[in-house]
């Protein structure tokens, strides 16, 4: 099976995620969060600067939860350009 493109939305998406999540590590060291995370660093890395534009859901769910932000919350970071759009 054949992997299509990510189009620019779902580009975008991935960028808001991983500043959202950079910005909840605060001063937590990459290599810390991502082993209570138990994820590599460079998974990290690539998803914090939005080169890993779609991480699969347990590896957000395992961030979440080492970064104590509500799943919804990242749900809504990376949604909020398509909820615009459905109601725009």
């Amino acid at each position: 099976m054949v992997r299509l493109p990510l189009t620019s939305e779902q580009l975008a998406a991935g960028r808001r995620l991983g500043a959202s999540l950079r910005q909840a590590r605060g001063s937590r060291t990459l290599a810390d969060v991502a082993q209570a995370s138990g994820i590599s660093p460079e998974t990290l890395r690539k998803i914090e600067t939005g080169r890993m534009a779609t991480p699969a859901f347990t590896t957000v769910a395992a961030l979440a939860r080492t970064l104590a932000v509500p799943i919804d919350d990242l749900a809504q970071i990376c949604l909020a350009h398509t909820d615009l759009e459905q109601t725009g």
